[in-house]
C-alpha cells in the first residue's frame, strides 16, 4: 500500500488519557474493520516519563472503514477523556513550503512551477525594448477623420 493510501484508511485520535496504550487503542476501533497498525507518537523530550502525546493514529487495511470508526467514535469516551476522531491527514514535508528552513525559490517545487524558460525572457526583453524605441502617439490611427466632433445625423 503507498504511503497516500496508508493515509486514506488512517483516522486521528485525539483527547488521549495519559494511561492508554496501544492494545487499548487496538480494541477500541477493532469494532469498526480489521486494523493494520495503532501508533502512539512519544514525546520529544528525553526525560518525559508520558506514554505517549495525547494523541495516536489508527490505520485500518480498508480505507471504507475509517467512516464508520470516525461516525462512532468522535465524541465517545475512553478511559474518561471524551475522544476527538477524524481522517488524518498526511504530515508536511518540513522541507517545502512555507515555514520550512530554505527559501521558497530555492525550492524543487516551486522552481518547477515558476521557472520561465529562456524563450519567455527573450520575448519579455524584446516587448520592453520596442515599446521603448518608439514613444506613444496618442494621434496614432487618426489620419482617416476629417471631421471633429461626433458624426452628422
Amino acid at each position: 500500500m503507498s504511503d497516500q493510501a496508508r493515509w486514506k484508511a488512517t483516522v486521528y485520535v485525539g483527547g488521549l488519557a495519559s494511561m492508554v496504550n496501544a492494545a487499548n487503542l487496538h480494541a477500541a476501533f477493532l469494532p469498526f474493520g480489521e486494523i493494520a497498525d495503532v501508533s502512539l507518537p512519544k514525546p520529544d523530550g528525553p526525560n518525559s516519563t508520558e506514554l505517549h502525546r495525547g494523541f495516536g493514529y489508527v490505520e485500518f487495511e480498508d480505507p471504507e472503514d475509517i467512516k464508520d470508526a470516525i461516525d462512532n467514535m468522535e465524541g465517545a469516551e475512553l478511559f474518561g477523556k471524551v475522544l476527538k476522531v477524524s481522517a488524518a491527514k498526511p504530515p508536511k514535508n518540513v522541507n517545502e513550503g512555507l515555514g520550512s528552513k530554505t527559501a521558497l525559490w530555492e525550492q524543487e517545487g516551486w522552481l518547477a512551477e515558476n521557472a520561465v524558460s529562456e524563450e519567455d525572457k527573450i520575448a519579455a526583453d524584446r516587448a520592453k525594448t520596442g515599446a521603448d524605441d518608439a514613444p506613444y502617439d496618442p494621434m496614432q490611427g487618426l489620419e482617416g477623420l476629417d471631421v471633429a466632433g461626433p458624426k452628422p445625423a
